[in-house]
């Protein structure tokens, strides 16, 4: 009998179980405060918003069949919470980044910037990005409560240490019980939970041109450096690193990126990605399947029709400090990615000096991006030298 090389074994695209559910809550730390300041400063309509956020999870865990999570997106929501930007200028925004990144996938083009951006640079992308989180873990979430929320931060933080990687008692579930039974025992009021409750569903947006072109010049264009830098070329790599097998191009990426982005804002939705954060803290906390992300998206789908005219409100009681200690450890998986770099002192230079590039000036992700990527080539050519 001719011999036959050995398959490996294939892992599933869905799976249901209480480590995809414990990944699911991976990445609540960054996506929840973003979509309160976005709801509470644009008065856009919470139910279109927390639905489609639902929905577009679904289609991303069913779609990759991995821990391909969608987030909101960041440059686009600090600029809608700062400048208290009305919703249909954040729907023209969304359909005109959702138009941008489709013509990129089509043509190619996103193609090209992969091959030009090199992997140093990107892993300090993903370095700046842990920056950013551990510093609003840390500055905003774990001191929320005052001494108590530091007591909770503290139990958390421990919990975590004690079961990270543990497939019988998930941390992350532990955790969020936590929060739980301290939210039930300090926070809850009835009365606000029942006035939240009651069924809401989206309604149907048409876009202007004159928010499609507002939304473009305020919105899609600060947001568009930090897309292709974190939630494209970042989260290809993530997917090569946990996923080889599935030989993700960032094509792909980028075209589920455009197409929730091409319906999103006819529904109310807010303008999403996927980001190489969101599926670190999602594989982090267990997940290995899409299952993982559709769980995800039911809990805004069920958030989204069932209470989301009191949303504000009700999230409002569970601790931010757990939700610091599930982003804390998000952002050092994130920043520990850098280490594949380490035999190579001038690309560990390179990544760690665009990554506080990127964390640490305005328009970061843009700057850090084009100053990275010009020094590796300069670096090649011998024009200036790192870590010589």
């Amino acid at each position: 009998m001719p011999l036959t090389a050995p398959t490996l074994p294939t892992r599933p695209r869905l799976r249901f179980d209480r480590n995809e559910l414990a990944g699911a809550v991976g990445d609540l730390g960054t996506d929840l405060p973003l979509l309160i300041g976005v709801l509470a400063a644009s008065g856009a309509d919470s139910a279109g918003v927390l639905v489609m956020f639902g929905l577009m999870q679904v289609f991303s865990g069913l779609w990759y069949g991995m821990p391909m999570p969608v987030q909101p997106l960041k440059a686009f929501a600090a600029l809608v919470i700062a400048q208290k930007i009305p919703g249909r200028v954040i729907y023209g925004g969304g359909l005109a980044i959702g138009v941008s990144m489709f013509l990129l996938s089509v043509t190619g083009l996103i193609d090209a910037l992969a091959r030009l951006v090199p992997k140093p640079v990107v892993r300090g992308i993903q370095f700046g990005l842990a920056l950013q989180l551990a510093t609003l873990a840390l500055k905003e979430y774990v001191p929320a409560d005052g001494l108590p929320g530091y007591a909770l931060a503290a139990a958390g933080f421990v919990v975590t240490v004690v079961l990270l990687g543990n497939r019988r008692w998930p941390a992350a579930l532990i955790v969020i019980a936590l929060g739980v039974v301290y939210a039930l025992i300090f926070k809850l009021d009835l009365a606000t939970a029942q006035r939240a409750v009651g069924l809401h569903l989206p309604s149907w947006h048409t876009p202007a041109m004159a928010d499609i072109l507002t939304g473009a010049v305020l919105l899609a264009l600060p947001q568009i450096p930090l897309s292709l830098g974190n939630s494209i070329l970042a989260t290809k790599q993530i997917a090569h690193d946990y996923f080889p097998e599935r030989n993700l191009s960032v094509k792909q990426i980028s075209f589920t990126y455009a197409l929730m982005n091409l319906v999103n804002p006819f529904l109310g939705g807010f303008p999403v990605c996927h980001g190489s954060g969101g599926m670190v803290g999602h594989y982090a906390f267990g997940a290995r399947t899409g299952g993982s992300v559709v769980l995800y998206g039911v809990l805004f789908l069920v958030l989204g029709l069932f209470f989301s005219q009191g949303f504000q409100q009700v999230v409002q009681i569970f601790p931010l400090p757990i939700l610091g200690v599930l982003l804390l450890f998000e952002s050092l998986t994130l920043a520990a990615l850098v280490r594949d770099l380490v035999a190579d002192r001038a690309g560990l230079l390179l990544a760690l000096l665009t990554g506080l590039l990127c964390a640490g000036l305005p328009y970061g992700y843009l700057v850090g991006l084009l100053t990275g990527t010009v020094l590796h080539y300069a670096m090649q050519r011998g024009w200036v030298g790192i870590g010589k």
